[in-house]
């Protein structure tokens, strides 16, 4: 690779772009649909050979990821929030909503959650490409893309969750704050935390940015005001509480009630996850070591970030990797790492070299059929 493009920032060029796109991003592109398509076919056939069955069809190849979160998601797209189930307040309403729309067109709620992630899922990838290629070059870029798309526990990213719609609106905003475009940045940041309660991280995550272009120009600019409109977000989902559960904040006693979780610092949980290892071996290969390994790759990466990387994403993988962690329990880490995006900037870095580039690739790939596999066939797998 071209050392130079690997150490200077470049912006999106039009060079050899098709339809407006930069071959980059229509590389980006590619690769999400080629992986989803991948998945489906892997997951289908590996079913049908486990279970001997004779064939899928398209339909119940989709079903086969229609599972844990998924449901409740399609249920509340379809039939709305209720307030005979208060409990399901606790889900955030811009996915299930978007989904909403789509079946409009789809006739298939299922259908339309595959979607509204695969679509999703295409802008991250090239909103991806785009922020870190602006700040570390297009060979750094395109590699961090690489290493998003196949993480192991990538599979998220393509079916009914919200991960892929939550990342769009999250680089899409912190891109637009990079190009000085903070009111999209204000817009793209509310749509964010109407998605994932993470979403509040970006309050500091682009505050900091506004107090680093401060700093660099030493001059005051009224557009960092628009950081104040990403609360709108969560405003609504607050009033959304007070309508179905007669309270604003009922979402807090829930998390409680539904997980038996509750607040505690980081070490508490992962000191829980250590201990899970102590249980069956299945149980504690998947509750116990993948979740300490998950969330220990998390702090590593936020700690090497505040090294390596400009504060905006330092602050975003530190601020989120706290809020998922501080629970009495670790649970989901390794899904929750996909969003911890700095992660696949930072894995590019080692990737510069041939030996770290086939080690993380292979070792992603791996995990990522692994993982897969089990989930499709109903394990916990995150």
């Amino acid at each position: 690779m071209n050392n130079e493009s690997d150490t200077v920032p470049q912006k999106s060029h039009r060079r050899g772009s098709f339809l407006g796109l930069p071959k980059e991003d229509w590389l980006a592109i590619g690769w999400t649909f080629a992986i989803k398509l991948l998945l489906l076919v892997f997951a289908a056939e590996s079913l049908q050979i486990l279970t001997n069955q004779r064939s899928i069809g398209f339909r119940r190849s989709l079903e086969l990821w229609n599972r844990w979160d998924s449901p409740h998601y399609l249920r509340l797209a379809e039939f709305g929030y209720s307030n005979t189930d208060p409990l399901k307040t606790w889900l955030y309403p811009l996915f299930p909503w978007t989904v909403r729309v789509f079946a409009f067109v789809t006739r298939d709620y299922l259908v339309a959650a595959f979607v509204v992630s695969g679509l999703a899922l295409a802008a991250a990838a090239v909103l991806l490409r785009r922020l870190v290629a602006h700040d570390y070059g297009q060979a750094v870029a395109v590699r961090a893309v690489w290493f998003f798309l196949i993480f192991p526990t990538a599979y998220f990213l393509h079916i009914g969750y919200t991960e892929s719609l939550f990342l769009a609106f999250l680089l899409a905003s912190l891109l637009s704050a990079r190009n000085d475009r903070w009111w999209m940045a204000g817009v793209f940041g509310a749509l964010c935390w109407m998605t994932r309660p993470t979403g509040i991280i970006l309050l500091p995550t682009l505050a900091t940015e506004a107090a680093h272009q401060f700093w660099e120009t030493k001059r005051w600019r009224w557009q960092w005001l628009w950081i104040g409109f990403v609360p709108a977000g969560f405003a609504v989902y607050l009033l959304l509480n007070l309508k179905i559960a007669g309270s604003a904040f009922a979402f807090l006693p829930m998390r409680e009630r539904l997980f038996h979780m509750t607040g505690a610092w980081p070490w508490i949980g992962m000191r829980e996850a250590y201990r899970n290892q102590l249980r069956p071996p299945t149980a504690a290969i998947m509750v116990g070591t993948q979740e300490l390994v998950f969330a220990s790759l998390g702090l590593l990466c936020a700690m090497i970030s505040w090294i390596k990387l400009r504060p905006i994403y330092a602050v975003w993988i530190t601020g989120s990797w706290l809020l998922v962690t501080s629970a009495s329990f670790l649970a989901s880490e390794p899904r929750y790492a996909l969003t911890l995006f700095p992660i696949f900037i930072l894995f590019s870095f080692a990737g510069r070299n041939p030996f770290w580039n086939g080690l993380l690739t292979a070792t992603s790939l791996l995990f990522l059929g692994l993982f897969a596999g089990l989930f499709v066939r109903g394990w916990w797998a995150f």
